[in-house]
């Protein structure tokens, strides 16, 4: 997968936390929600449509891994999981965990007000909690 890049828009608003078997998963750098986004290493692949089976296997088995991972560690009631790719034509999943006292809530947190970056210790605490989860469940490489 030698002719794989990650689109600009993605590399500047989000973080890189671990290389999953297929994708990359990074944290979006907005506080105001935990999200991931999940980045298949696949040239080209704009739709999941463009996955073959194995590879929608593993992305299937890395957004359960994502969402499990957001429950496991943030306040939570529920976690969106959606590719949209209107602005981004790279194929990404995003996972967010959602709460009812959120500032977006009920609506979607795509396009709603400024992103929140976070400071950098919080960002550096939430990557290393992430990567830790990670290794732990044995889902880097």
């Amino acid at each position: 997968m030698s002719d794989w890049s990650l689109h600009p828009r993605l590399a500047s608003d989000s973080v890189f936390v671990a290389s999953l078997p297929l994708s990359d998963l990074r944290l979006v750098n907005d506080a105001r929600w935990p999200w991931l986004i999940l980045v298949p290493r696949v040239p080209n692949a704009a739709e999941w449509l463009d996955l073959d089976g194995e590879q929608r296997q593993l992305l299937d088995a890395e957004m359960h891994a994502a969402g499990t991972m957001l429950r496991a560690h943030f306040a939570t009631d529920r976690i969106n999981v959606a590719a949209l790719g209107n602005v981004v034509p790279q194929l990404h999943m995003h996972v967010v965990s959602r709460r009812v006292e959120d500032p977006a809530w009920p609506g979607p947190v795509w396009g709603f007000g400024q992103p929140k970056p976070y400071d950098d210790s919080e960002l550096q605490r939430r990557i290393d909690l992430l990567r830790s989860h990670a290794a732990t469940n044995g889902e880097s490489s």
